[in-house]
């Protein structure tokens, strides 16, 4: 924040053409003095102690470094520190070296990338998969592969910035249909086929909507697509290793789902991404898609790392029932202490506040006491919705729930309707 800060005095009752700043950078200027104070962001560092714990760091000059009991981070079975993924990685360093230093396409293959290809075909029983250095690529590769300027993409309104990217840079054309709102969906599924009975649909979702907690019906989702002749975009990167059968996510088994996008950086324990499909989508993935071929392949570190990771979920399925089961104590329990219970089933549970300014307020009143949440506010989610983002983890000590809810303290007051 210190550069915004710089600018904010630099300028302050000054014309930015008139403070010394080249032209390209004015419109910069005036869009940062534009944002409120709690609409700024900042960087913070911690440092992992172990179960559930972290340290924050000092940003600027000294100030005390307190630990944390981590209510933050995607790191659901916690398995980013677990012997095992450390091992793993650490001999893919040994032998492979830190970068891959070219594409899949040139030198940068590896019998690592082959290896968990393969393992999460097999997983996911696909029949195809291609990994990406991240979530972000994979998703722009997912949806360039699937619609172009002539086709209509459908998607829930509250899908990741990632997939709103990938359709604009696909020049198609958007339509958003209410969050999880089938009906919505087949209105104007029904409609775009009787307007242009040939004209390509897609319709993007997410299994375990990252903000919201909440997850469609996938299986009448799939229908719905497979009536009208969509194709049906599933992201899946908050779900697997906590939802659907062996944490396989809520698209398992579904035919009728044609690419599955998945995250190493959540409950697998690594980084980077990959999609899932079928032998003719896999195939067209790799001929056609730029966000594959002209970037330097996954590190094969973090590669081994979310290949042992899957080895954990596979060998330890109760993992995931038992955080599901923490899910639903924490949810009654917020509920029982006058909390809004916060929607859906998975670890993820946004706790509604409404303002930025009183979420951040909170966020640091609940950090004094020692609990690290974040407050979310807009433009990640719609105006007057912001929330703390609180996620559970499978190595959270047991008390945490009693913690939390003494932090918090009484709930707001509820506006009358």
């Amino acid at each position: 924040m210190g550069d915004q800060s710089k600018d904010r005095f630099v300028c302050a009752g000054l014309p930015v053409a008139q403070a010394g700043i080249p032209h390209w950078q004015q419109h910069l200027v005036r869009s940062l003095e534009a944002l409120p104070p709690e609409r700024l962001r900042r960087l913070r560092s911690y440092q992992p102690l172990g179960a559930g714990q972290l340290e924050a760091q000092p940003t600027d000059g000294d100030g005390e470094r307190a630990p944390l009991l981590d209510l933050a981070s995607n790191d659901y079975l916690g398995l980013s520190g677990h012997p095992e993924l450390v091992a793993a990685a650490e001999a893919a360093l040994h032998t492979d070296g830190v970068g891959a230093g070219a594409s899949r396409l040139v030198s940068g293959s590896r019998p690592v990338h082959q290896a968990l290809e393969t393992a999460l075909s097999a997983w996911l029983g696909r029949a195809r998969v291609l990994l990406f250095p991240s979530g972000f690529q994979a998703n722009i590769a997912a949806v360039s592969a699937l619609a172009d300027r002539h086709s209509l993409v459908l998607a829930d309104r509250l899908i990741h910035h990632s997939l709103l990217v990938a359709i604009r840079a696909s020049g198609a054309q958007l339509q958003r249909f209410a969050h999880n709102d089938l009906d919505d969906l087949a209105q104007r599924l029904g409609a775009a086929r009787q307007a242009n009975p040939q004209q390509r649909l897609l319709v993007i979702s997410e299994s375990l909507f990252s903000m919201e907690g909440t997850s469609p019906k996938v299986p009448e989702l799939g229908e719905l697509c497979r009536r009208h002749g969509a194709a049906l975009l599933l992201d899946e990167a908050h779900a697997l290793g906590v939802l659907g059968p062996g944490g396989r996510g809520l698209g398992h088994s579904h035919d009728s789902i044609a690419m599955v996008s998945g995250t190493f950086g959540k409950a697998f324990g690594s980084g980077g991404a990959f999609l899932a499909g079928n032998g003719l989508v896999g195939e067209w993935l790799l001929q056609s898609s730029g966000a594959f071929r002209y970037t330097t392949a996954l590190a094969p570190a973090l590669a081994a790392g979310a290949l042992a990771g899957l080895a954990q979920m596979q060998a330890n399925p109760s993992t995931a029932l038992a955080l599901l089961a923490r899910a639903k104590r924490w949810r009654d329990g917020l509920e029982a202490a006058g909390w809004p219970r916060p929607p859906g089933t998975g670890p993820i549970l946004p706790l509604l506040v409404g303002s930025d300014r009183a979420t951040l307020t909170l966020q640091q009143h609940l950090e004094t006491a020692g609990l690290l949440t974040v407050a979310i506010r807009p433009p990640t989610v719609p105006e007057g919705t912001a929330r703390l983002r609180l996620v559970l983890r499978h190595d959270l000590p047991q008390g945490s729930l009693e913690r939390l809810i003494q932090a918090l303290g009484d709930p707001p007051e509820r506006p009358c309707n």
